[in-house]
């Protein structure tokens, strides 16, 4: 039986089943069973506790997240994705970032919604999700009332997400691919397309279509697609299953931002950005099959 710490038993039920799914770790699609709490750590490279590398308000977000005060983000060290192109390497790969306890995360909640920030949006949380779901609890009994942001990278596993249930307010994941063999080369995810596809789906049976009110998201599913040089993110495939297999209210962000950064100048075929053809090819997609794009 998995040994719980002490101050984990009184937190509830759902937060000690995500600890136990942290020792040894499956919370991602990776299941790299570690034992987290004993120092071992997996691909993500971080242990039981999180490695916070920022917090305050963002401005940079999609306009439906930021508002007058921003979007309150709380930035995650380590990543279970291995993109070559990652715009945070520093973050994500080289870990960089400090480590805080449940209490800490719940305080820096708090702050963020004295600022006056819109949202609490968690960047990368898949495999610090325990401790997060603690601080949600105790950020909540201490006043706690802004919708919280689940910003990822889309590789996340979908019997972690049934856990997630009640806590999240908006899902906002990436879908990076629908070929598995890109996703391999990118990203070392070779299940990529069909980890992402599931986990979008039962996102969007938790919350449903994105919801706004006086232009802020206040629930619902947010999908950010990057356009990809050369067609490699396959944004036909996955616009399609949006359309047909999720809802053709689903809002989506194309995004146009993508450049060589880290080590895609290793790679030939993501060694430049992507064109305005690329990019104007994918919105026209998107509008053909009536989808939202968040402009």
């Amino acid at each position: 039986m998995t040994f719980l710490p002490a101050d984990i038993k009184s937190f509830s039920e759902t937060v000690q089943q995500l600890w136990q799914r942290m020792n040894p770790c499956t919370l991602c699609p990776r299941r790299c069973k570690v034992d987290r709490s004993n120092g071992q750590t997996g691909f993500c490279g971080i242990g039981d506790m999180p490695l916070v590398s920022s917090v305050g308000p963002h401005f940079g977000e999609e306009s439906v997240l930021v508002g007058h005060g921003g979007s309150g983000t709380i930035f995650f060290a380590g990543c279970n994705l291995g993109c070559v192109f990652c715009q945070n390497f520093d973050i994500s790969h080289h870990r960089r970032g400090r480590q805080v306890t449940i209490e800490e995360l719940a305080q820096s909640m708090l702050e963020l919604q004295d600022y006056g920030c819109v949202n609490i949006n968690f960047v990368t949380p898949m495999h610090v999700i325990g401790a997060i779901v603690a601080a949600i609890e105790l950020a909540r009994k201490s006043g706690l009332t802004l919708a919280t942001v689940y910003n990822s990278g889309g590789y996340d596993l979908v019997e972690t997400l049934q856990l997630l249930e009640g806590y999240i307010d908006i899902y906002m994941p990436d879908m990076k691919y629908s070929d598995p063999t890109v996703a391999k080369e990118l990203s070392a995810a070779p299940d990529y397309p069909e980890v992402n596809f599931a986990a979008v789906k039962e996102m969007h049976r938790q919350v449903g279509d994105l919801q706004a009110e006086n232009g802020l998201a206040t629930r619902g599913l947010l999908i950010r697609h990057l356009v990809l040089p050369n067609g490699l993110a396959g944004s036909v495939k996955i616009i399609d299953f949006l359309a047909e297999q999720i809802s053709p209210k689903t809002v989506i962000n194309v995004m146009d931002q993508y450049r060589p950064c880290y080590k895609a100048f290793s790679h030939p075929q993501i060694n430049r950005r992507p064109n305005l053809q690329e990019i104007d090819s994918v919105r026209q997609y998107v509008l053909q099959k009536g989808l939202n794009v968040l402009v």
